[in-house]
This record gives C-alpha cells, structure tokens and sequence, in this order.
C-alpha cells in the first residue's frame, strides 16, 4: 500500500505498484487489477464531492438549528407555566426582547431539566438506531433508507415549525419536543450511518466531505444564533427561522442525493457493492495477461460474492477486528468531546465583559462559534493532509492525549462551581483552550472515520462505514453520560 497519506487512488489505479506494495489482504490485488482493465471516470466538477458535502451538511443541520433553539423551548416551558397567554402575546411583538429579559419568575421543573433529557432523548436513539443499521443496512436497500430518512426528518421540522404558532400547555410541549427528539436522532442515525457506508465504496478522500459538510452545520447555525441575538428579535420568530432553513436544506440534500445515481463517477465504484470484488471478470483479465499465480487464484476465491451470504456473523467481527483500533479511537474522541461541550464549556462565564454586550455575545462566539470554526477546519484539513497513517501508533496516542482537554476546560471560569478553583479566569484562555479542543476533535474523528474503511476490502467497506458510524454514536451517548460527572466535579 502506498503512503499513509495517499489517496486511494494511488493503491487503485497503479497496478505496478499493487503487488509489492497494496496487497497484503485477500482480494486486494484482485481488485486492483480489475480497476485498472475498466475505464476510469473522473469526478467532473467535484461533483460527487459535492453532493457527499451537501448530504453532510443536511445530515447535522437540523439538529443543530434544533439545539440553536433550545433557550426558545426553556423560555416557553417556562412563560406556559407561568403565564397561560404568554405565548400569544409574543406573537403580536408584547415582548420585543431577547431570551434573558422575558420576565419569568422561576424556571419550572420541566425547564430545568430540559437539556439534560434532550441529550439522553438524543443519543440513547441515534445509538440504538446507529447500532441497528450496522446490522441491518445489507436488508433494507441504500435509497430506502438514506432517502426515507431525509422524508422523515423534513416532516419532523414542518411539524416543529407549524408548532412555533400553535398555543400548548407546559406539560404536552415538552413531550411533544421530546418525541420530535427522539425521531429526529433515530432517523439521523440511519441516514449518517448508511452514508458512512456509501463513502467507503469511494476513494478515501471522499469521507472528508461528509465530515466537513457536517462542522459546518455548526457554524450555520452559531452564525444564526449571533444574528438573532443582534437583531433583537423575538425567540418565537428565530426559532421559525430556523426550522424553515433547516427544512429548505433538507430539501437540497434530498435532491442532490437523486442526482449521485446519475453520475458516472459515482456509479463507476458502486458497481464493486454490487457485483463484489468481480473475481470471474478480474480472473479473466489476469488469465488473459498471464499474470494468474496461485497465490492470486487462492486470493480470488476469498471475497466470492457467492460465499458472502454463508457467514455473516464472521465476516462482520472479521471486519471490527480490522478496524478495532480507529472505531475505539473515535469513540473516544466524542466521548471526551461530549462531555465537557456544550454541557461545561456553555457554563463559562467572561470576567473581562462587565456590563458590555460582551457578555451576551461571549458564549455564541467563545463557545459555540470558535467550536464549530475550528472543527470545521480540523475536518477539512483531510482532505488534502492525512498525518498519522492509518497503521501509525501515532493516532490512538493523539488521541488519548485530548484528555488532557478535560482538566484544561474544567479550570477554566465556569459558574456556579462549588469544588474547584478557577485557573485560568481570563477569557483568552479559554478561547484558545475551545479552538485547540475543537480543531483536534474534528481533524482526528474525521481521520478515523476515513481510514476505517479502507482498512478492509471493497466489498466490506460499506459495512465497515456503518461499524465506525455506530462507534461515533456510542461515543457520543457514553459523552453524555460523562458530562454529568464533569459538571458535577467543577
């Protein structure tokens, strides 16, 4: 195989570099070769690229518009509680103001513990349903789920948005917002594991997209957020923005996704999905060049489509051996991600703001915004630098050592805290600590997520994406979890 850095094009198109070099799995030089004998189209205009970017934005969009929205639901858990026309009132411009001046005496229960449930709402499913796909994905055809899922989720925010002008009582829409959660996430999982697998029967680069696509989500929906605080609108219209956005680019990733079966890139690599390795196709264009040793003839028996269905369980622990140490690696990632953002680093206070609008602005543009920047461009940067390689003992020790974000994060000045000192009070430090922190999240989880994949043969790339779509997910659910130990600590 070439250098851990190269694109897989490298190991795929140079047939004189294969033997020595690419073919140390059964199958490998198989399909190589077979590469090679066909034609090989180009990704005319990024096109592929593109629509992998935009299914990556549309992926994470909604639920980041979503979580952009949560002082929206607490301040309406709260105003139904409290006052019963609150909400009518909204609408007709009584209460102009932003989020922290609605006059509110106390926050109810259902208030106080909404993010705590939202985030169990949210990552207990996308775990289960993640974990499903991984299973199941090879029963349910790729259209169906990719494409019902997208369906599903678009119905779940013109609900959400129809909702915004609809009066209910406290208690009915927090468990309306719950359920609306729970699909949203279920559903996401299904479609962010299934296109996981979909990018594994593409070159390595083409994961990168997915992954930048999806940081950023993050920054649209920061930027939204700073806006609707310097506009002073009402939270009641930026929430209805904001899920009419999120809807309109469903829209655009449910068309961009029909049109990838129309490109010939794209069909060019799902052909190998379908028809396997093609070991008769590539038997045959060895024989025909004398280049059939007994080794490749062995090798050409191993990924036979017709022995594929015979062992099932096999081949998918076959395929988790192989990519053990990245689908551990990301999962540790998020699970240190999660729990320190947003559950720790939101409860970060300025101590240079004083009565500024610094103040206001310092969590969206400290926290959330300097996040998703930075993570985006972690993501981004593999595309064109992938360092460590995916066999280097490098990338789990990197990632271990994000740990030490933890510690970092917890000293910095978050309130109220009732056992640690506060290290490091000034705001800078904790800037610096967030870009640092994000930018190692997202150039790390999406080297793990590009590498798992080709560390198996074509044939079980689809799988493998699922596998390490399922590992992302368990990390961010065991995150979750975590984050109550982290902010129970401070």
């Amino acid at each position: 195989m070439g250098k851990p850095g190269q694109d897989v094009a490298s190991r795929c198109f140079c047939p004189q570099q294969a033997p020595e070099g690419g073919s140390s799995r059964p199958g490998k030089t198989n399909t190589a070769v077979t590469m090679t004998t066909t034609h090989q189209p180009q990704d005319r205009y990024k096109a592929v690229w593109l629509i992998f970017f935009m299914l990556g934005l549309g992926t994470l969009l909604p639920w980041n518009f979503f979580m952009t929205a949560t002082r929206y639901f607490t301040n309406r858990l709260d105003e139904s509680q409290n006052v019963s026309l609150v909400t009518a009132e909204l609408s007709k411009d009584i209460q102009p103001s932003a989020a922290p001046t609605v006059p509110s005496p106390e926050r109810n229960l259902l208030s106080a513990v909404f993010n705590n449930v939202m985030t169990l709402c949210a990552m207990l499913p996308l775990l289960f349903f993640t974990c499903l796909n991984s299973f199941l994905h090879q029963r349910i055809p790729q259209s169906v789920r990719i494409l019902g899922s997208l369906v599903a989720i678009l119905l779940v925010f013109l609900i959400t948005a129809v909702l915004v002008k609809v009066q209910l009582a406290a208690l009915p829409f927090f468990v309306i917002t719950m359920v609306k959660i729970v699909l949203i996430n279920s559903f996401g999982a299904i479609l962010q594991g299934s296109l996981f697998g979909l990018a594994g029967l593409l070159p390595t680069s083409y994961t990168a997209p997915i992954m930048s696509g999806q940081g950023l989500a993050g920054i649209f929906a920061s930027v939204a957020m700073i806006c609707a605080i310097a506009s002073g609108s009402e939270l009641s219209e930026s929430a209805f923005g904001y899920f009419i956005i999120a809807c309109g680019v469903i829209v655009l990733a449910i068309v961009c996704y029909l049109a990838l079966p129309r490109l010939e890139f794209y069909r060019y690599y799902q052909q190998f999905k379908l028809e396997g390795p093609g070991e008769q196709e590539t038997k045959l264009d060895l024989i025909s060049k004398g280049e059939e040793t007994g080794a490749n003839k062995e090798e050409s028996r191993v990924p036979a489509p017709s022995s594929q269905p015979t062992n099932k369980g096999h081949s998918i622990r076959a395929i988790l051996r192989n990519i053990l140490v990245p689908a551990l690696s990301v999962c540790f990632i998020f699970t240190v991600t999660i729990g320190v953002f947003p559950a720790v680093t939101a409860e970060v206070r300025s101590s240079i703001a004083g009565t500024s609008a610094w103040g206001d602005y310092f969590i969206p543009v400290s926290c959330f915004l300097t996040f998703n920047v930075f993570d985006w461009l972690g993501r981004s940067l593999t595309a064109v630098f992938t360092w460590p390689g995916k066999d280097s003992h490098w990338l789990p020790s990197l990632v271990l050592a994000r740990m030490l974000f933890v510690p970092l994060l917890l000293l910095c000045n978050v309130q109220p805290r009732r056992h640690l000192a506060v290290v490091f009070e000034h705001d800078a430090w904790f800037i610096v600590f967030m870009a640092a922190f994000a930018f190692s999240n997202g150039y790390l989880a999406s080297l793990c997520m590009c590498f798992g994949p080709k560390k198996v043969k074509p044939a079980e790339a689809e799988t493998a994406g699922a596998i390490m779509a399922f590992f992302l997910s368990l990390g961010l659910a065991l995150g979750a979890v975590f984050s109550f130990l982290c902010r129970s600590v401070v």
